[in-house]
């Protein structure tokens, strides 16, 4: 099969170097570039364990990225950044496939959006991708099995690892200020909030917070159902939903964020049903470098590209059987 090439724009992030690794690994996949400006000339072996190559980070602009032929291109940008790349690409490269990890084409009905347990159905050879937030996708797969039995809008109490705030220093990656502490922020409106209100097509509530930790989700969902349901049932309904999954495993007790880190794998549990069976909380857990970004980019150039959706993603962290 014959190799395709990859480039990855914003590669000095936490997201970037988990997608080098990946390419590292996969049997049809190689780097064609990646872009930094801050290592611009250092070589990506010294800051990446699982690379060997030659290859260095360079400083490129936007039509130097779309003049580099790569078959498929990864913008592991912030979000508002990734428009004046895609316009260059579009105007030299059209046919080159683009996957944005950041929130700037959630909402276009012109990209596709890749959560592919929930959306690998509307997949119709798309080549311009759009990657969910680490958030967004957590409370998507903890709330999608029970959507069409939700009498209001889930509650969702979310706490990520201060990786997800990225490497731009801000009170949200500030390690001495969260020390002992429990960040909350954007409480109403945020982008993930939005996002997935769109996605599932009913109102959802978040509440994001920071914790000490680097890496790694926990998301708590409350939801209440239109009619009683029995715990067993709910559970049954989940399994089956996810049964075919190997990388959403489902599991009874409620999943631990310290391990999940460093899996590529998210987990849902912890069912708790109150009095009269309308109310039950739901626990997801992913890695929001992993399942949250880098792993599901990977799943979606797979696709794309038309390989095994898991290849190149370790599987060892995916070998539980969804039935535990």
């Amino acid at each position: 099969m014959m190799m395709k090439r990859i480039g990855i724009v914003g590669a000095r992030g936490y997201t970037g170097a988990e997608l080098i690794r990946l390419v590292a690994v996969h049997p049809s996949l190689e780097l064609a570039f990646v872009s930094s400006r801050e290592l611009d000339g250092q070589g990506v072996a010294g800051h990446v364990d699982a690379y060997h190559g030659e290859l260095r980070y360079e400083s490129l602009d936007a039509d130097a990225v779309a003049g580099k032929g790569a078959d498929a291109i990864v913008l592991a940008l912030p979000n508002g950044a990734a428009g004046i790349y895609v316009d260059a690409i579009n105007a030299q490269a059209r046919n080159t496939l683009i996957l944005d990890l950041s929130a700037d084409y959630r909402s276009d009905g012109d990209w596709y959006y890749g959560l592919p347990e929930l959306s690998r159905a509307r997949y119709a050879r798309q080549i311009r991708i759009s990657n969910p937030g680490c958030y967004a996708t957590a409370m998507q797969l903890a709330i999608a099995p029970l959507v069409e039995v939700l009498a209001g809008p889930p509650q969702c109490f979310g706490v990520s690892g201060y990786s997800g705030a990225g490497t731009t220093p801000s009170d949200k990656n500030d390690v001495d200020q969260l020390r002992d502490n429990l960040m909350p922020y954007s409480l109403v409106g945020h982008v993930h909030e939005r996002e997935v209100s769109r996605q599932l097509g009913i109102p959802v509530e978040f509440m994001p917070h920071v914790a000490p930790h680097f890496r790694g989700i926990t998301m708590t969902v409350n939801l209440w159902l239109r009619n009683a349901m029995k715990l067993d049932d709910i559970m049954s309904r989940y399994r089956q939903f996810y049964a075919d999954e190997p990388l959403v495993h489902v599991v009874d007790d409620a999943p631990w964020v310290s391990r999940i880190a460093g899996k590529h794998h998210a987990e849902v549990g912890g069912f708790a049903l109150a009095p009269g069976g309308k109310r039950v909380v739901v626990v997801a857990t992913l890695d929001n470098l992993l399942k949250g970004a880098a792993t599901q980019a990977m799943q979606n150039i797979n696709i794309a590209f038309g390989f095994n959706e898991t290849s190149g993603i370790p599987l060892a962290s995916a070998t539980l059987e969804n039935a535990q």
